[in-house]
């Protein structure tokens, strides 16, 4: 049998690598200090699992009572009495028969011994080997756990954690199942981090993008659609419509040809990328047409471009060849996790292809660094990382086997990152099955990171396809591919940005720009040709004929988020001016037509964040 201390080093093992260890051991332990007091509650709860998760923990219950929000007090303040008393988490390894015995009145605890004596984990899924059956005891309360804990509950902050709800969930998962109670709670090493967190939980519900989008009209989800279609409203059409011109801008001016590819192809255009292979779990199931014809709806546009650079010879004075769509894909999500646009079943990729010859990789890289960085900046995106994300070379499964390949590859990425002089971190196992990549990771509301752009090198899918172009010396040669994607797809961006600037859109890119409100009926006319005159100009104008009062009018536009609202009367119509108002409420005054027309024309063209140039 193993010491105390050799088993609590074991545990220390099971820390997921991109958590912290303080925080795992915090919430962990404070999953079973709830589970004490929750039995004590309910004598009659059973038990099963209780893990650390991203902001906190939750456990599950067989618990056939709802909870009430006084038993939620109560459990509470029992543990902030149990962490009070500084009662130790003792370790000890038993044998699955005493540990049988322990638990004889939890069949959930069974089943998990009877998986652990299997070489499985809590969850079923198979572990390399039989795992060392320990169980972990404060106070009166014991639990089948690996660990690791905090030395005692003392070690806990009483106001570091809140319990937040009780939802139901079945075990392990499997609606077949029995329901449980899940309690969850958030957990913090201090009573302060606990109310930042808090606050970030407040300020996220207000910018989240499905709430937002809703009240701003932008997009909505039709049943009859089904999970994982949304639709973009006008507005969020516009927003949409304004990104792709932007960005196809860019990449015009840096040389990019743009093209149309089909949404499918046959089944064996995914065969030979590999991806029927690595990626067919995420992609829809093929459309039969009969006599050995399988269509798939694309989960990738790199094999379609392949078939663009494939679609004439090419020299080496041809490249590098830049090849970018808007490209419409189709990933096969599971339910319950697609909701609003950031996580979808059919999107549009800002995608592009680059077919360059070895001596290029590096400058082109570059290319696609600046653009990056010019597209952010017109964007707001001010806080960004860069992550050089490698394959794991003890994964022959993920990973197309071809060491030598990965080597020449993440050494030219990381060459490449070094010389642009930006900061970057590794991670392994961040990959694509074929070439290794950099990501941008910004932080969305609640600080979690997301990829937002990448650039993807690779050597494998060209010796797929057998790309060629002619050399100097007239003999083939092997291109090599550059996958990226500068503002990620349309779908994404779009939720990205709505919780970036809290629906607030800058000027630029508001669905609506201007909101004109006459006072009275006799105001009208002069406020339906200056929302013509605007039109004319290429503005995106709303004048409110409605019957509502000026002053719920100008509500009406400020919760629509629309940067300016003109408000006209009588001495606005005889000076051929405007009362300005900011959907911020700031009040800059009349000013007459042609100067706040120079001031919009101004802050559009400038691309700037504020109203005001």
């Amino acid at each position: 049998m193993a010491s105390e201390a050799e088993l609590k080093a074991a545990g220390e093992k099971h820390i997921p690598k991109d958590y912290d260890p303080a925080l795992y051991k915090l919430r962990h332990s404070l999953a079973h200090v709830l589970a004490q007091a929750v039995v004590e509650r309910f004598p009659e709860a059973k038990p099963t699992i209780g893990p650390p998760i991203e902001y906190g923990f939750y456990y599950d219950f067989d618990l056939d009572v709802n909870p009430t929000d006084t038993d939620l007090n109560w459990i509470a303040d029992r543990m902030r009495a149990i962490i009070k008393a500084k009662h130790a988490f003792k370790v000890r390894e038993v044998s699955a028969a005493e540990g049988r015995e322990i638990f004889k009145d939890n069949p959930y605890k069974l089943e998990l011994i009877d998986g652990l004596t299997k070489g499985q984990d809590e969850y079923g899924n198979a572990n390399a080997g039989a795992a060392t059956i320990t169980v972990y005891q404060q106070d009166t309360f014991t639990d089948l756990c690996r660990g690791p804990h905090v030395e005692t509950t003392g070690n806990l902050d009483a106001k570091g954690f809140k319990i937040q709800q009780v939802t139901g969930s079945y075990w392990r998962g499997d609606s077949k199942n029995k329901m449980l109670k899940r309690f969850h709670a958030t957990a913090w090493a201090s009573g302060d981090d606990l109310k930042a967190h808090l606050a970030r939980l407040e300020e996220a519900a207000k910018r989240d993008h499905r709430k937002v989008g809703r009240e701003l009209e932008l997009f909505a989800n039709e049943p009859l659609f089904g999970s994982g279609f949304p639709m973009l409203l006008p507005k969020g059409a516009t927003v949409r419509r304004l990104l792709e011109t932007f960005i196809t801008d860019y990449e015009r001016r840096a040389g990019y040809l743009h093209v149309y590819t089909p949404d499918a192809a046959k089944k064996e255009l995914y065969i030979q990328s590999g991806h029927w292979e690595h990626y067919k779990d995420g992609m829809f199931p093929p459309m039969s047409l009969g006599e050995d014809e399988d269509l798939v709806l694309r989960p990738m546009c790199c094999p379609h471009h392949i078939q663009v650079y494939k679609s004439k010879a090419r020299s080496y004075r041809d490249l590098p060849i830049r090849i970018a769509e808007l490209g419409t894909m189709y990933r096969y999500e599971k339910s319950g996790v697609v909701g609003g646009l950031s996580r979808v079943r059919c999107m549009t990729l800002n995608d592009a292809h680059l077919f360059v010859r070895p001596d290029q990789i590096k400058t082109e890289i570059a290319g696609v660094l600046a653009l990056m960085k010019c597209a952010y900046a017109d964007l707001g995106i001010g806080e960004y990382r860069l992550r050089l994300s490698k394959h794991d070379p003890a994964d022959k499964v993920k990973y197309v086997d071809n060491p030598a390949m990965w080597e020449s590859s993440e050494r030219i990425l990381r060459e490449a990152l070094v010389e642009s002089g930006l900061p970057f971190f590794e991670a392994d196992g961040e990959a694509a099955f074929y070439g290794p990549k950099i990501d941008v990771q910004v932080k969305d509301v609640m600080g979690r990171e997301e990829t937002l752009s990448t650039i993807q090198l690779d050597q494998h899918l060209p010796e797929q396809f057998k790309l060629e172009f002619k050399d100097t010396d007239d003999t083939p040669k092997r291109p090599v591919m550059i996958h990226r994607g500068v503002i990620s797809t349309m779908e994404r961006m779009i939720a990205y940005l709505i919780e970036l600037y809290a629906g607030a859109f800058p000027v630029w890119l508001a669905p609506v720009q201007v909101a004109i409100v006459p006072i009275a009926d006799r105001h009208f006319e002069f406020a339906q040709k200056l929302g013509e005159q605007l039109l004319d100009a290429d503005y995106r104008v709303d004048v409110d004929l409605g019957d509502k009062r000026m002053q719920g009018k100008i509500r009406d536009a400020q919760l629509q988020k629309i940067p300016y609202i003109l408000v006209i009367g009588d001495k606005e119509m005889e000076a051929n001016a405007v009362a300005v108002r900011l959907r911020n409420g700031e009040d800059l005054g009349a000013k007459p037509v042609a100067e706040f027309v120079a001031m919009l024309e101004a802050v559009v063209k400038s691309r700037t964040l504020k109203l005001v140039p």
